[in-house]
């Protein structure tokens, strides 16, 4: 299989890595020093001590790579708008995309009636990711894995390879049962889901609160959940995104405090908008935090604990420069 990874960074270097070790021809549409390591080392991913690594092909002009039949978008949800349209030159009518990002994506609300028709702007502003993405070949996925770069185009694995995929429209597909065999030969743990979006959104549902709040508060994970006071506004919070979900269809049937249960068993952990304050990159917090908002505003639920954890974590971002100045 042709892949392009597009976003060579801790996720878009895992998957292109293992893909390329399998026997697939991968290359990376990348800038700046994760295009210069490519180039110069190839694919490069460490995990249990042992550094393994591929041939790469890489470029920062979409068209010297051609086309593909898998695009892998893996960058920063904030940086989708302005790479979209250099993902067009890589997609043939048969390529399938794969976004394996945090949070909301673009094509979210096709086929919600709430949503139809006019482009979720916190993610898709002007709808030039969806005018440049054509929604049906995209796959629906979930990153369920814990990695990070120690340097440009070095990806260090700590746990975790599980990827759900699922048709963004529901229900199941031949064409969703290839790509999952190819990413679990790949060694990959794939589940086939047959409704991605609730998937997308229980994930959201979890990360919301504990990204932000670890961002501004410089905590770990652990931090976060021994303190009474910061656990109830997350759990307020997380039962407003519930209602939300409720009305887009994608309940959860969960409480906070079992996601709180669940968190705690993962131990002391810095969450990624954290990690991004401490590098000083910006902050993804428009596909994690400001969607939901702009979702509840769209179908009429009241949202106070998440209107107050954005504006917060946005003054605190804007004022580090790590957030747009619009």
């Amino acid at each position: 299989m042709k892949v392009c990874v597009v976003g060579a960074g801790a996720i878009g270097g895992f998957i292109g890595t293992r893909l390329a070790i399998s026997g697939h021809d991968v290359s990376a549409f990348a800038r700046g020093a994760t295009l210069a390591a490519l180039r110069k080392h190839g694919w490069r991913l460490r995990q249990g001590g042992k550094l393994r690594g591929a041939p790469a092909r890489a470029s920062d002009r979409s068209a010297e790579l051609g086309a593909h039949d898998l695009v892998v978008i893996a960058v920063k949800g904030q940086s989708l708008p302005d790479v979209a349209p250099h993902i067009r030159p890589l997609l043939e009518p048969h390529t399938l995309v794969l976004p394996a990002m945090n949070g909301v994506p673009w094509w979210f609300g096709r086929g919600v009636p709430a949503l139809e028709g006019t482009p979720l702007s916190s993610v898709d502003p002007g709808g030039v990711v969806s005018n440049a993405i054509p929604f049906e070949q995209v796959i629906g996925c979930v990153v369920h894995a814990s990695t990070w770069t120690s340097e440009p185009g070095l990806v260090e694995h700590k746990m975790g390879d599980k990827l759900i995929v699922g048709e963004p429209a529901g229900g199941e597909s031949d064409r969703v049962n290839e790509l999952g065999a190819t990413l679990e030969q790949a060694g990959f743990q794939i589940e086939r889901s047959t409704d991605v979006r609730r998937d997308i959104w229980y994930k959201l549902w979890g990360n919301m609160t504990m990204n932000p709040v670890s961002a501004i508060t410089g905590a770990t994970s652990d931090q976060v959940l021994a303190d009474p006071l910061v656990v109830a506004f997350c759990s307020a919070a997380m039962r407003e995104a519930s209602a939300v979900g409720t009305q887009i269809g994608c309940t959860i049937d969960q409480q906070p405090e079992d996601r709180h249960v669940i968190t705690r068993k993962l131990g002391s952990f810095k969450p990624s908008m954290l990690q991004d304050v401490e590098a000083g990159r910006t902050l993804e917090l428009d596909a994690i935090v400001s969607v939901v908002r702009e979702i509840a505003q769209r179908v009429g639920v009241a949202t106070p604990s998440i209107d107050a954890l954005l504006g917060i974590t946005r003054l605190f971002a804007r004022t580090r420069g790590l957030y747009r100045a619009d």
